[in-house]
């Protein structure tokens, strides 16, 4: 699917749409295959600029990421782009995943370090064998396959083992010195903490796309704890808006339309034109949210 879809699309008053991805996991059971299989019929209308299917930590989820990549380029029309990750392999393994995408058609990979096996907070080592960072994994990709765009990570709020802002912001301009072309941001619920990233970004001259990871909230105590190991914070505006709905999902529901539909149409009117959702594979939110936006699910597949 290429941009010109309800990417080159106005919305109603003559505006132009803003481009949108959606984030996938791959499935562990298949109960969770069909949620994820519905899903994707759900958002598939709305014409992605592209989905992509994230890879387990320590590479856990290898054979199942391709197996969803697999039967999304074979059964949609979407253009998927698979997550990799130079975690507990060697440079082999991974040169060895990137040529099965190539050849099953992959033209977008989401480069990344990735959390160790033990999962975050656990110490880094890199295999002695592998890359040894992502700017080499991104590097090691371009090499080999220039024809694959790369995809990359940033951090609003820095990476928890990153040692500043500035640091980390060194570690995104050498994997776009490799190749990058987009980083999409861990999500984040203050705009501010955006605005001012790209701000410094830009000052050292990064010029690729920042595209913000919005987490539409399904579950806030479940957001919160999976903030707090990501570095990343919760307002405590957020939270109240939560309070006391503990056992009420259906206004959670509500509530959590409204805060992610408030931040993307606030940073949209900042300027901003592309968001990439974390579906955490689930239509609902995604949806309204992106209906909000002035997206409307193209008719002929909506029909198929």
């Amino acid at each position: 699917m290429s941009d010109s879809a309800n990417q080159g699309q106005q919305a109603a008053g003559g505006r132009k749409l803003p481009k949108i991805s959606f984030e996938f996991f791959p499935p562990k059971t298949e109960e969770m295959e069909q949620t994820l299989w519905e899903t994707i019929k759900r958002l598939a209308p709305l014409e992605p600029s592209f989905v992509s299917v994230t890879y387990g930590a320590g590479g856990s989820t290898r054979e199942r990421t391709h197996a969803t990549i697999a039967r999304i380029l074979k059964e949609t029309s979407l253009t998927p782009a698979a997550h990799l990750t130079c975690v507990d392999a060697s440079r082999g393994e991974i040169d060895e995943v990137v040529a099965r995408y190539h050849e099953t058609g992959v033209r977008h990979i989401v480069a990344l370090r990735g959390d160790p096996s033990a999962g975050i907070g656990a110490a880094y080592k890199a295999h002695p064998d592998g890359y040894q960072s992502s700017a080499a994994l991104v590097a090691g990709i371009k090499k080999r396959y220039p024809d694959i765009e790369v995809s990359v990570s940033a951090y609003p709020e820095k990476h928890p083992e990153s040692a500043s802002l500035d640091a980390d912001i060194d570690v995104l301009k050498a994997k776009v010195d490799a190749g990058a072309a987009r980083a999409i941001t861990q999500f984040f619920f203050d705009n501010d903490l955006y605005n001012r990233y790209v701000d410094r970004v830009r000052a050292r001259g990064i010029a690729i796309p920042i595209v913000p990871g919005i987490l539409p909230v399904q579950n806030f105590k479940l957001a919160k704890n999976f903030a707090t190991r990501a570095g990343a914070s919760v307002p405590a505006w957020l939270s109240e808006k939560f309070d006391g709905l503990d056992d009420d999902p259906e206004t959670r529901k509500l509530i959590a339309a409204a805060v992610a539909a408030g931040q993307v149409q606030k940073l949209n009117k900042h300027g901003v034109d592309n968001f990439h959702f974390y579906t955490m594979n689930r239509a609902d939110l995604v949806f309204a949210i992106s209906h909000l936006l002035g997206f409307r699910a193209n008719s002929a597949q909506k029909a198929a």
